[in-house]
């Protein structure tokens, strides 16, 4: 009889069904949304970093067409003889320096701005991560709604230009 009576009770504790509580249940919903809260935190850390490599790249590309511009007509172009909105980038010769002129992938247009004697060029691009070791300080040129923050020379450059 005294096994029989502990087999009733262990009856008894399962016999209300097999679900979690209400606080179980309450438990594992905080936990998968913070989980998911961190995935999605740090997706968006690496959509921000890839956007930024990308935006490196591109003014690294178009650093190297200016370059092979400079050596055909030895001085850079004119910001106006560039397809700064996007398209291929062709001289009157139809020689082909870029076949897609790179656009910003968040704020539209990268910054040109050419030297006044034509023999040295500046590019800026707005970073978008903050902690970005290249990021420096150029106040006054703008990239979109915000300063630029990024920048490439041609080797040449010159402040007073």
């Amino acid at each position: 009889m005294f096994i029989n009576s502990k087999f009733k009770a262990n009856k008894n504790l399962h016999a209300g069904g097999g679900g979690f509580t209400l606080i179980e249940l309450l438990i594992v919903i905080v936990i998968l949304g913070l989980l998911m809260a961190i995935g999605i935190g740090s997706f968006q850390s690496s959509q921000i970093k890839g956007r930024d490599a990308r935006r490196k790249n591109d003014l690294a590309q178009v650093q190297r067409a200016l370059e092979l511009y400079f050596n055909d007509y030895n001085q850079y172009p004119d910001s106006s003889d560039l397809p700064l909105s996007g398209g291929p980038w062709e001289d009157d010769n139809e020689t082909l320096y870029l076949k897609e002129f790179p656009q910003d992938p968040r704020f539209g247009n990268y910054n040109y701005v050419l030297g006044g004697s034509g023999a040295s060029y500046q590019l800026y691009a707005r970073l978008e991560n903050v902690r970005d070791p290249a990021i420096g300080t150029y106040a006054g040129i703008s990239c979109g709604d915000e300063d630029c923050n990024y920048g490439v020379a041609s080797s040449n450059a010159n402040p007073e230009d």
